[in-house]
């Protein structure tokens, strides 16, 4: 034990003679750690949390939360009632289609007004490190028509529009919780306004998302009972037209046979009633099936502009490049050096 201490007093003491080549990586180091620091453009994060209520799975939903809760799982028990669950959430917020969508959100930032994919091109700054690639590539680069938000095709994006969708995907997040259905969702950006303007747009949008998903199937089961009952209306009401000319037409008649005409026109009228009254029902039951379908959430906590910038100090940033500076300066001094002197030799 006594020998290993000896030595790292050693190791120690070697690098610390080596003065100037500790001198030398620590400016480096410092230089480079305030170049970069000062190049990096502060973030603000906003951040809310929502619950959905227990969907309509009944127990084995139930059962599926008791066993997240310890760590278990039932497995795709559930997919078959309900194809779209917490788990995939995240998956929804990366695609394509949900982010194009967040182009044309209209935010405010320093006074003045203009769409999510405006703001992204205009006030998010590209480090000056990085400027002369970006003008590099700029120069060298083929000509590309200017994208029209108004004529966006989401088959075929341009290179501009695809850049801006890899950043949205980056400063969007949503995270569910293990054992329960809690949603988290968080927006990272520049401005700390519009990050808390689009975690509550986002909110809005997810729950949108779910609620037509839900009640898709009870939505198209009520567009076709609306369509059996108009139909079933208009072929009681021609029944119903011709009863009631029939029997003003024939008022003062007492004929059997105008009798066993009224009474056979009274009962195919009552049949088609009977009809339209079933199908009115059945359009009263896809309404009753959408509002049960249909989630509620419960907000846990809402939207709020952050105080605090999320990203990383930019002192951090400078200790982190000073701690690497020492790493390098104790791989030279103990290894490279020898070993190139060894080389030389």
């Amino acid at each position: 034990m006594e020998t290993k201490e000896i030595d790292i007093i050693s190791l120690v003491n070697k690098v610390l003679k080596a003065k100037k080549t500790l001198v030398i990586c620590f400016l480096t180091s410092l230089i480079l750690g305030i170049g970069y620091a000062l190049g990096q453009q502060k973030t603000y994060t906003a951040s809310v949390m929502i619950a959905p209520e227990a969907n309509s799975m009944g127990m084995s939903q139930s059962l599926s939360d008791i066993a997240g809760a310890i760590g278990m799982s039932l497995g795709n028990n559930n997919q078959g009632v309900d194809a779209i669950y917490p788990e995939i959430y995240p998956e929804i917020f990366a695609s394509n289609d949900f982010i194009i969508k967040m182009f044309d959100i209209p935010v405010l930032t320093k006074g003045i007004k203009k769409t999510y994919y405006d703001h992204i091109l205009q006030d998010s700054e590209t480090p000056y490190y990085k400027k002369p690639m970006v003008f590099l590539t700029q120069l060298f680069k083929k000509e590309e028509p200017k994208s029209n938000n108004n004529k966006l095709n989401p088959f075929q994006l341009t290179k501009q529009q695809d850049n801006v969708c890899s950043t949205i995907r980056s400063n969007i997040d949503c995270q569910t919780g293990k054992g329960n259905s809690v949603i988290c969702i968080s927006v990272a950006d520049v401005d700390p306004y519009v990050a808390a303007c689009l975690a509550d747009t986002l909110q809005k949008r997810l729950q949108e998302y779910i609620t037509l998903y839900r009640t898709q199937k009870a939505r198209q089961d009520l567009a076709y009972a609306q369509k059996l009952n108009n139909e079933a209306r208009a072929i009681y009401e021609k029944a119903r037209q011709k009863y009631v000319s029939f029997a003003d037409a024939n008022t003062d008649v007492m004929l059997t046979s105008y009798q066993a005409k009224i009474e056979d026109l009274e009962n195919d009228m009552q049949l088609k009633y009977n009809n339209y009254s079933s199908t009115k029902q059945q359009v009263q039951q896809a309404h009753d099936k959408i509002k049960e379908n249909t989630p509620a959430f419960t907000i846990i906590q809402q939207a709020s502009v952050p105080l605090k910038a999320s990203s990383t100090p930019r002192s951090i940033i400078v200790i982190m490049f000073l701690l690497f500076g020492v790493f390098v300066d104790i791989i030279w001094v103990l290894l490279l050096n020898d070993t190139i002197k060894k080389i030389k030799l």
